[in-house]
């Protein structure tokens, strides 16, 4: 039998925490934040976790079973 691939999409743009969570970047922080408030971008700082309802399909696309 075959092995089950990563899926590469899901590999750049989310990383496991130590804890099993799906961590992502904070949407709309690549560029035009010159518009945005010192606040907003302070706090789209860092990673943040998923909702729990996205936690396991991701969970599978990066480890390659099917949950």
């Amino acid at each position: 039998m075959p092995k089950m691939k990563t899926h590469k999409g899901t590999k750049k743009r989310f990383r496991l925490s130590a804890k099993g969570k799906a961590m992502h970047r904070s949407a709309g922080t690549s560029h035009l934040a010159s518009r945005m408030s010192q606040k907003r971008s302070r706090q789209l700082r860092g990673t943040a976790a998923t909702s729990t309802a996205e936690q396991r399909r991701i969970a599978a696309a990066l480890c390659g079973n099917s949950y």
